[in-house]
């Protein structure tokens, strides 16, 4: 005993530099990590500073002073692009609010039905559809837009008190929110499905015992409990319907109709001057409702992946 109390002070001694240095390299390399991390965001943010700082300078100055400092302040490209176009640009905002609301209706009815049956029925070939549905993720949209425009364009439509087919869904919202009431966004089932599994069965059984059928055991249990899964798929809904310029650009062909991605597009003209100033002016109000969202909807959004087991 008397050997093992007088070496441990040494041992400790000796341990007390290796900590010493171990705690000064690592604090170091935070504080580069850090530096890296900070130069990193402020190259990602540089561009939407830079349309900010340029939707207050005049368009002739706009690629003469690239540079973030204003000499001085111009309200003009608001004033002047809210209403360049042939509608006001709160008209475009109001169709691509139409199409997002739509779109997060069928979103959220329509996926967290076809979840709710991939997690709890049991049915024939479920394994199967589910790895095929699993699949289509992985299948891009623009491999299925020139045969979905088809038979879009093939649909009758209701229109001057009789249907008509000449044209069909074309140059309306129709083909933008109606495949979302069909359940076509797999990356919403696929993560609602791995919400509900995540939930108690006991519950459903205690439900059954009691007289609930599946609607009702839908309905009054499952859906409350996914209040996270329902706000991640209602934030991305919105965020990706938003910025939508592809779908909008095949299926909407009068200016009445655009929504603001096919709007902000309207301020280039590759045959005459472009209005860059009103465009980055209308680009920046164009943002505000995604900030807001994101905002709002951040804590949920966090939440709900991180219950979900995606990775």
């Amino acid at each position: 005993m008397t050997d093992s109390a007088t070496m441990t002070p040494d041992a400790d001694l000796t341990d007390a530099p290796t900590q010493r240095r171990g705690s000064g390299t690592s604090s170091v390399r935070s504080v580069f990590k850090h530096i890296a991390l900070i130069l990193a965001s402020v190259l990602m943010i540089y561009p939407l500073l830079w349309m900010l700082v340029s939707s207050f300078r005049p368009n002739e100055l706009i690629f003469r002073e690239p540079g973030l400092i204003l000499d001085s302040i111009h309200l003009e490209n608001y004033t002047v692009g809210w209403t360049a176009l042939t509608n006001p640009f709160g008209h475009y905002m109001l169709n691509s609010a139409i199409v997002v609301l739509g779109c997060i209706f069928g979103n959220v009815v329509s996926c967290s039905l076809a979840a709710y049956a991939f997690a709890r029925l049991k049915f024939t070939f479920k394994n199967v559809f589910f790895a095929i549905m699993l699949l289509t993720i992985m299948l891009p949209s623009h491999v299925v837009i020139v045969p979905q425009y088809v038979m879009f364009s093939k649909l009758p439509i209701f229109r001057d008190g009789q249907f008509l087919i000449d044209g069909g869904w074309i140059n309306t919202f129709l083909p933008l929110i109606v495949p979302k009431l069909l359940a076509t966004d797999a990356f919403f089932v696929f993560l609602m499905v791995q919400f509900i599994r995540g939930l108690p069965k006991e519950l459903d059984e205690a439900a059954r015992i009691d007289g609930c059928g599946h609607f009702r055991i839908f309905a009054s249990i499952i859906m409350p409990l996914m209040t996270p899964a329902i706000a991640t798929t209602t934030i991305f809904t919105f965020i990706w319907t938003w910025n939508d310029f592809f779908s909008a650009l095949i299926y909407l062909t009068t200016p009445e109709n655009y929504t603001v991605s096919l709007a902000l597009r309207a301020f280039l003209d590759s045959s005459g001057a472009s209005n860059w100033g009103a465009m980055f002016a209308m680009s920046i109000v164009s943002l505000l409702p995604v900030f807001i969202a994101f905002l709002i909807g951040q804590r949920w959004l966090v939440r709900g992946i991180a219950t979900t087991g995606i990775k």
